[in-house]
């Protein structure tokens, strides 16, 4: 076994702490990595402090991960000692089902293994995630990073960054189109970025007024205050996609208001319920469509790190300390960063 060296939450309630634990030894078609960069994802704070009510423990987060690969399997044919390479939120499937085959492996039907929070196939091995210094992965679940890529800012690709390009490109937006991107969050701003990459018309749909100049500089076209009436009336039946990454409950009227007919809102942030009630007339009315859309399968995720890679896309991130992870935590809760946290895991070391 692998000595592995992170930071675990112990309990909901306690810090995140300095925690020794194993790693297995890479099979024939594993890869060792060792971590060099790992983000800090919201959903790293709701699962540390057992917000879904899902937790188990110790659990060691991180699903933005970037490393540099050290050992590989026999049968490894992607990826050698020496090449970058990431983990993001999934590390393995059932490899047979419908979804499997298909290249949706987050949508496998017998649910995917993650990366954290969750137990290995064998239904009792506990994952260990990326706020550590080495992790062990199978080829399939590990992407290549090219070296054009700022690995610093290529780490939080894995999550936000495959969350907001999957249903852009299932939809298919491009240029021509007018695209909507609501909420500008850690999701938010990789999807302006995408989406204007893309060739679409990119407006940023915010509450917050102030929000707006940042918004210009990533790449929106426009910025549209959805709490200017008369803004939102301009706007009203003009978009033929709307990217909504608004991570709590709300009101989804307003939006559905803003698509053309047979426009689409895609929901990628929020997982409770949506309140007040969305009338199917607004739906109806237009053959209007809201679906949802879960991170991305691996074949898509390196593609689009192939995409970031030839476009310069990265993420705008805050570099921290591994020390300063429950700081950065307490910052979250207030939407303090400008976009993500990034966690340079050689501060593991000292």
């Amino acid at each position: 076994m692998i000595q592995a060296k992170g930071y675990a939450a112990h309990d909901p309630a306690s810090d995140l702490v300095p925690f020794t634990f194993e790693r297995r030894e890479p099979g024939p078609h594993d890869v060792q990595i060792e971590v060099l960069y790992c983000g800090i994802c919201h959903s790293d704070l709701h699962q540390a402090r057992n917000d879904w009510r899902n937790s188990l423990y110790p659990m060691v987060p991180g699903h933005e991960v970037i490393g540099r690969v050290t050992r590989v399997g026999a049968h490894v044919t992607r990826l050698k000692p020496g090449d970058f390479a990431g983990v993001g939120c999934m590390v393995d499937s059932c490899r047979t089902c419908s979804s499997c085959q298909a290249d949706l492996e987050q949508y496998c039907l017998e649910g995917p293994t993650f990366t954290y929070n969750c137990k290995e196939r064998d239904g009792r091995t506990l994952t260990f995630g990326g706020y550590s210094d080495v992790i062990v992965a199978e080829e399939r679940f590990v992407v290549h990073i090219p070296p054009a890529l700022d690995l610093r800012g290529a780490a939080p690709l894995l999550c936000a960054g495959i969350t907001t390009w999957s249903p852009l490109r299932h939809w298919n937006v491009g240029s021509g189109q007018k695209v909507g991107v609501i909420g500008l969050g850690g999701l938010g701003h990789m999807g302006v970025k995408f989406a204007k990459a893309l060739g679409a018309h990119v407006v940023m749909v915010t509450t917050s007024p102030a929000k707006g100049a940042d918004a210009l500089r990533l790449g929106a076209d426009e910025v549209l205050v959805s709490t200017d009436p008369e803004a939102m009336k301009r706007h009203a039946g003009s978009f033929h996609f709307l990217l909504n990454t608004i991570p709590n409950g709300h009101d989804l009227n307003p939006y559905a208001g803003l698509l053309k007919v047979d426009g689409v809102m895609v929901l990628v942030g929020a997982l409770m319920a949506l309140e007040p009630a969305l009338y199917g007339g607004s739906l109806i009315g237009g053959r209007k469509t809201v679906a949802g859309s879960c991170i991305g399968g691996m074949k898509e995720t390196q593609e689009m790190i192939d995409f970031c890679a030839k476009h310069g896309i990265t993420s705008d991130v805050e570099m921290i300390d591994i020390a300063k992870v429950n700081e950065a935590y307490a910052r979250l809760l207030k939407n303090d960063v400008k976009y993500r946290f990034v966690i340079d895991m050689a501060t593991l070391k000292g």
